[in-house]
């Protein structure tokens, strides 16, 4: 019997190293994927020539190392170089002639190995690589499947039901046969991509309900990358409203939309998506913190509001607020504002450098409508799944003081 147990443990020890392993494997691949759209983006990644040879969609060590202390990913360029070894020892990227295993700080050309088609697609890269298609997919598309929905005298948001889901991969061609799908889903749970509301079941074709227990859409701090921990509470439906930079000088800015008080809740060691159920319900939150081994992440449950304003007034004809209509496109990591509150709700804190700023988006604004849907009433949980399931670009209605 004794025999008996410790086999047990040694099975459960062993399924527990796999799913860290599994786990630490997704947010490499994230990071590196997040970091190579960046990249493209800013034009770091590009043709390059030499001796007379072009090198496609390639970058410079040394310029990237630049990149990365300009942007705030890296202290020092020590630090750069550890972050993206990590990256060159887990074969996302490699030397353009494969000539070097170690990245240095020289103007040597590295390259993404999915800009040539080199990456080594083994099965466990393979999943994760198609849960984060379909994630992009399922947020970026009109459909219905993402919905607050209700299992065993519970309510779940942000939930699908598996039957459907199937329908829908079926007929995005994602797969071809019902049984495939089923594969699929079963795949995708083994993996820790998504899983049954209540963790009682695996999937099957059926009306149980679904969640995905990852967000791909988390921006990754490079960081992270140092520093291999699991995450031991499920990501955030609030994730992508996280802000992504934190004021270094710790001076009071559109981002800081509080002063730190007493009132602030020191957080160390708990990544940003782990936050909302740390803070207050109503609390607000930052990401990104500072570098540095187990930063403090602040939480502040001050609301930025001096008083709150009823539906009524905000409507009252010839009052003291004017409507606004603000289109917001969403970027890799999300919108860039936290709205909290209820009946009406309003936005706590805007991120300066994120796309809700760039539309016009400010503290204090009270939201009317999302996307067309009167939102006055409603709390922010409610408006927070309005905008999570619905497309990347968000058209709301705010209202603020004339």
């Amino acid at each position: 019997m004794l025999l008996e147990g410790r086999e047990m443990d040694c099975i459960g020890n062993t399924m527990q190293k796999k799913a860290a392993e599994l786990e630490r494997l997704a947010e490499v691949l994230v990071t590196g994927e997040q970091l190579r759209l960046r990249l493209h983006e800013a034009k770091v990644i590009k043709d390059r020539r030499h001796h007379l040879r072009t090198y496609p969609n390639c970058f410079v060590a040394k310029e990237l190392i630049d990149w990365l202390i300009e942007h705030k990913e890296a202290s020092d360029r020590d630090t750069a170089i550890k972050i993206i070894q990590k990256l060159l020892d887990k074969s996302i990227i490699h030397h353009v002639c494969d000539e070097h295993r170690e990245f240095k700080d020289l103007k040597l050309f590295y390259r993404f190995r999915k800009d040539d088609g080199t990456f080594p697609l083994d099965s466990e890269a393979k999943v994760f690589m198609r849960g984060q298609r379909i994630y992009e997919k399922l947020m970026n598309t009109e459909n219905t499947l993402l919905q607050t929905r209700e299992e065993e005298n519970g309510t779940f948001e942000r939930a699908l039901v598996a039957a459907e889901f199937i329908d829908w991969l079926l007929q995005e061609g994602e797969m071809a046969t019902r049984e495939e799908a089923v594969q699929l889903g079963r795949r995708l749970l083994e993996h820790g991509i998504i899983q049954h509301v209540t963790y009682e079941h695996h999937f099957v074709d059926g009306p149980l309900l679904y969640q995905f227990r990852m967000n791909f859409r988390r921006r990754r701090r490079l960081i992270e990358l140092l520093h291999e921990r699991s995450r031991s509470i499920p990501e955030s439906h609030d994730s992508p409203f996280c802000l992504r930079k934190q004021n270094s000088d710790g001076g009071n800015t559109s981002f800081l939309s509080v002063s730190p008080t007493k009132e602030i809740k020191v957080v160390v060691g708990v990544r940003r998506s782990s936050m909302s159920s740390s803070c207050s319900s109503s609390g607000y939150y930052s990401s990104s913190p500072t570098l540095g081994s187990s930063p403090p992440v602040l939480c502040n449950p001050k609301s930025v509001l001096k008083r709150q304003v009823s539906p009524e007034e905000l409507q009252t004809p010839g009052g003291l607020f004017v409507k606004k209509t603000v289109t917001i496109v969403g970027d890799a990591v999300g919108w860039g504002f936290v709205v909290r509150g209820s009946k009406p709700c309003h936005i706590q804190a805007v991120d300066p450098g994120g796309p809700a700023a760039a539309a016009g988006m400010k503290v204090c604004h009270f939201v009317v409508s999302v996307n067309g849907q009167n939102v006055l009433s409603q709390d922010y949980r409610t408006v927070s799944s309005l905008i999570l399931t619905g497309a990347r670009t968000i058209v709301m209605e705010v209202m603020e003081e004339a």
